[in-house]
């Protein structure tokens, strides 16, 4: 594959820099809406509308409005479970979509190939019941509830779910799903370039499937993570909450910070903070994200490149 030359470039520097982490830094897009469809279902709500509302938005703000009578007691317990449940799927074995995710779902992760969230909402809005359970849930993880789904242990999934991929014929190739979850691209070399000390991971997702994504993906966990479950934390995206307070862990200024982002409500957080924004569109189509205030809109991480200066500064260029 040839190179993509670009006919300008724009050079600044920078104090840090705050990733977000899903769609930004990883990509388990399909592990989440297998996730979120499973809870839908259990809720007896149209799986598509779910998982249109949830995308960028903390699990904990979504399940209080999703759930009827979720006591915020109970709040923490049950976004435990249900980040739990994504890892669940992300461990679980590509198996033959035309056996599993046969009807909506398959039209999802077909296009979740290019620009997987290109319909997304940023913010909830009124969800239909439905009084069956739709065909997309035919993993066979779906026919337990979320809380269920953590009882699946890898063994029994591969047990349930493994393919022979060598019975597969060429045209079926295509209809492989695969919710595993894979590094971005330029992120390796993007991380490998900055100090560990020059950048921090402020997300959406709670501890354990932070923490989760980044190890299946050999991304070492940094000192400064702020995830959605740390106490400190009054407000989600899009609030800058989660970026003011990861700058100041890290010791910046939000205002000498650059902010990597995928979704909108993550790019309005950046944007509100006072941040650099650079809006990656490796979720969502570039129509749909580049009148959102970032300063920058990337293809990948690979049009940015970062060089320390002698002074400890950040150096950053980006091609466009």
């Amino acid at each position: 594959m040839s190179a993509v030359s670009y006919s300008n470039q724009t050079s600044f520097t920078a104090d840090g820099v705050l990733f977000d982490m899903d769609g930004t830094l990883t990509d388990s897009i399909a592990a989440v809406e297998a996730a979120w469809t499973a809870k839908a279902n259990e809720l007896g709500l149209e799986p598509d509308a779910v998982i249109k509302a949830t995308h960028g938005r903390r699990a904990s703000d979504n399940l209080m409005e999703l759930v009827p009578g979720l006591r915020k007691e109970h709040v923490e317990r049950e976004v435990e479970k249900f980040e739990r449940s994504i890892l669940a799927f992300a461990d679980t074995p590509p198996e033959s979509r035309k056996n599993s995710f046969a009807s909506g779902r398959s039209s999802r992760s077909s296009q979740s190939s290019t620009n997987s969230a290109s319909t997304r909402r940023s913010s909830l809005a009124p969800l239909t019941p439905v009084s069956h359970t739709p065909d997309v849930a035919r993993h066979p993880a779906f026919q337990f509830s979320t809380s269920e789904t953590l009882t699946l242990t890898s063994e029994k999934l591969v047990k349930e779910t493994i393919v022979d991929e060598s019975a597969i014929d060429d045209d079926d190739a295509e209809d492989i799903i695969d919710m595993s979850v894979r590094i971005l691209p330029g992120v390796r070399k993007m991380i490998n370039s900055l100090p560990d000390n020059k950048y921090a991971v402020a997300t959406s997702g709670a501890k354990t499937y932070c923490h989760g994504c980044l190890n299946r993906t050999s991304i070492n966990i940094p000192k400064v993570c702020v995830t959605a479950d740390d106490s400190r934390l009054l407000r989600g995206k899009p609030f800058p909450d989660p970026f003011l307070l990861a700058a100041a862990d890290l010791g910046i200024a939000p205002t000498r910070a650059v902010v990597f982002e995928d979704s909108p409500s993550g790019i309005k957080a950046g944007v509100a903070s006072g941040a650099t924004v650079i809006a990656v569109c490796t979720s969502h189509k570039r129509e749909q994200i580049e009148n959102l205030g970032a300063h920058f809109v990337v293809e990948t991480m690979d049009q940015v490149k970062v060089d320390q200066l002698s002074d400890g500064q950040l150096q950053f260029t980006v091609a466009y």
